[in-house]
């Protein structure tokens, strides 16, 4: 059986392999990526009333892991960014 720490290690590279390849694919543009950013950082911000309970921690983690893995996506495969 996993560790917790491990488990969550495992969700994170198939996350970011299936982000890259959605990108790849162009099932996702940079602006869909950046709009994903977007949202898991208010829910990050807004934990405590989140309708759907997490760990204010594990929500942070999870707004600064969004943030670098679109980061890595947009130099990689580049793209347009969202408009505001």
């Amino acid at each position: 059986m996993l560790s917790n720490e491990r488990a969550g290690d495992e969700s994170i590279v198939i996350l970011q392999s299936l982000l890259c390849l959605m990108r790849e694919k162009n099932l996702l543009s940079r602006a869909d990526i950046e709009t994903l950013c977007e949202r898991v950082a208010v829910r990050a911000a807004q934990a405590e009333r989140d309708p759907m309970p997490c760990c204010a921690e594990a929500t942070t983690a999870a707004a600064h892991e969004m943030a670098r893995i679109g980061s890595y996506i947009g130099q990689r495969y580049g793209g347009k960014h969202r408009r505001l």
